[in-house]
């Protein structure tokens, strides 16, 4: 098994949870999401889709949050990735700030466009790489976007699994909770238990997350690392070793 990093080791999580058709878009400042979708377009031909809403690289979109928003509410996104200041055991997004509002303690840019991709995207991925009880809390400051809604609500979209540094989690909507699905390499269950304020589900066995093979890796650092150097070539550079050619 080759070395890798933690980022790469991340994007191949991630492309494990997508599936093998469809069209999986992302957001804006979201390179691992990004290289997975692309790393996942790759393995399947073509089948999977790849949307990325920032640049203009694998980007469809020429009006940008806009037409985005109105191709999930026609139901043409398949999975879309969202993370939080904080999250909780019901899978509700803080985007807005923490402390009590509106007198916050902390302001961050604030929820967009998050509560209404929440609801129409069948498969939303929880993407939050650090793993603490600042970030994963017992309940949020702040709804911003609404992990579960009453049973009279209409409401296509929701949470699907969340990603960390530690673990890999997925979450039952029925009961509103999450389960542990897997540990990653060097990490434990204890670990995870100590750095979440919420409880949640843990099976009597619980395996490690598979690491990535070679070819995947192989894959990622060539042809992905050349693709998503056209949205984020810094991160390209740092972390894939793509260094994009400059032309004059």
């Amino acid at each position: 098994m080759a070395d890798y990093s933690s980022e790469e080791f991340l994007i191949s999580v991630i492309t494990g949870l997508l599936p093998e058709k469809g069209n999986a878009a992302v957001g804006a400042a979201s390179p691992v999401p990004g290289s997975a979708v692309l790393l996942k377009r790759e393995l399947t031909g073509g089948a999977l889709r790849a949307s990325l809403i920032q640049g203009t690289a694998n980007n469809p979109f020429t009006d940008g949050g806009r037409e985005l928003f109105d191709a999930a509410g026609q139901g043409r996104i398949d999975v879309f990735f969202l993370g939080g200041v904080q999250i909780d055991g019901q899978a509700n997004l803080n985007l807005v700030g923490t402390g009590a509002y509106p007198a916050l303690e902390r302001r961050f840019p604030g929820s967009f466009g998050s509560p209404y991709m929440y609801f129409t995207v069948p498969n939303v991925i929880l993407f939050r790489p650090e793993h603490t009880r600042r970030v994963f809390v017992e309940k949020v400051d702040f709804i911003s976007a609404p992990g579960v809604s009453p049973p009279d609500v209409h409401r296509i979209g929701g949470p699907k699994a969340l990603v960390t540094e530690l673990c890999l989690m997925s979450f039952d909507r029925d009961k509103g909770r999450f389960r542990l699905e897997s540990v990653h390499p060097g990490h434990s269950v204890e670990e995870v238990r100590d750095n979440t304020g919420f409880d949640f589900d843990v099976p009597d066995n619980v395996p490690t997350t598979a690491e990535p093979s070679d070819e995947m890796l192989g894959v990622l650092r060539s042809k992905i690392g050349r693709e998503i150097a056209g949205t984020y070539p810094d991160f390209a550079e740092r972390v894939l070793g793509y260094r994009a050619e400059m032309t004059a």
